[in-house]
């Protein structure tokens, strides 16, 4: 028996990211679609794999929000953009940290209302320097502020209420949500404090309301019930697992997209899989992606 038999994830795309983010599974194009962000650039690949279609971007960008069969919103460090899927182009909707030099997006997801939460970040981590923000119908707004590394944006599948955390701090919140808007409807409380787990990084809810989180620095995705409790562990072969996503014909697999960022020499070559897009060992009942609202 190897070291891989005791894990409980297969690598799915063998690659380099150095910050692998953003994964979001398009279903009508049968692909999974990620970021590398430090390195400007976007991939697709087949759920069922294959080539890998790249695209390199002029901002760095982190998250996408699905538009049409072409087309995605994503966010960058300059705006919210649109994205060709096919061409790799792209044309400004809304300027968004245009003026922050000092910013960029980070985390991202697409509330059943059809908003999209973002959020943004220092380049260097600075503390406190980041915030989460809604945008619906060509609107912008910043929701929460003096957050230094905004993470876990996901939602309930109703709609009623989502979730964020910040990893410096290791702390996860709940807070209810509008279905029809995707806005707050009442203050955020803390759901989980992370110790040893690791330091909670990208998310999503299963169809029966349970948070899946990547644990960046504990090499495992997390999985908890509504009250709080432990559901499910998941081990990776490699220590900076940053966002999982449905993914899959029926969204019943769970891709994670994983980095090699601040790793030395040694450590990647400990890790050689490091920066690799895994497949969960785990059947679940994902939720679909929903679109975004531009206006």
């Amino acid at each position: 028996m190897t070291v891989q038999d005791h894990l409980d994830a297969d690598l799915w795309y063998r690659c380099e990211n150095e910050l692998g983010e953003g994964p979001v599974a398009h279903r009508g194009r049968g692909s999974l679609i990620w970021f590398d962000v430090p390195n400007r650039r976007v991939f697709e690949r087949s759920f069922s794999g294959g080539e890998t279609r790249e695209h390199v971007l002029d901002v760095m960008a982190s998250a996408a929000a699905l538009v049409d069969n072409r087309h995605a919103l994503i966010a960058t460090e300059v705006d919210l953009r649109l994205l060709d899927l096919d061409a790799g182009t792209t044309k400004p909707v809304v300027p968004f940290l245009e003026k922050e030099f000092d910013l960029r997006s980070n985390d991202g997801a697409v509330h059943p209302s059809g908003a999209f939460w973002i959020s943004s970040m220092g380049k260097n981590a600075e503390p406190e320097a980041g915030g989460i923000w809604w945008f619906l119908d060509g609107e912008l707004r910043l929701l929460f502020d003096r957050i230094t590394i905004p993470n876990t944006i996901s939602f309930t599948p109703g709609g009623d209420a989502a979730y964020f955390s910040d990893s410096a701090k290791r702390t996860i919140w709940r807070v209810p949500t509008d279905p029809e808007t995707g806005l707050p409807r009442g203050e955020p409380v803390m759901f989980r404090q992370l110790h040893d787990e690791g330091a909670p990084d990208g998310a999503v809810v299963d169809a029966d309301g349970r948070l899946w989180i990547a644990c960046w620095g504990g090499s495992a995705v997390y999985a908890w019930n509504p009250d709080g409790t432990v559901f499910d562990i998941c081990r990776l072969p490699v220590s900076q697992p940053s966002c999982p996503a449905f993914f899959g014909a029926d969204l019943d697999e769970i891709a994670v997209t994983t980095a090699r960022e601040h790793m030395s020499a040694d450590q990647i070559a400990a890790e050689q899989l490091a920066g690799s897009v895994f497949k969960l060992r785990r059947k679940v009942r994902g939720v679909a992606e929903p679109f975004v609202r531009i206006g």
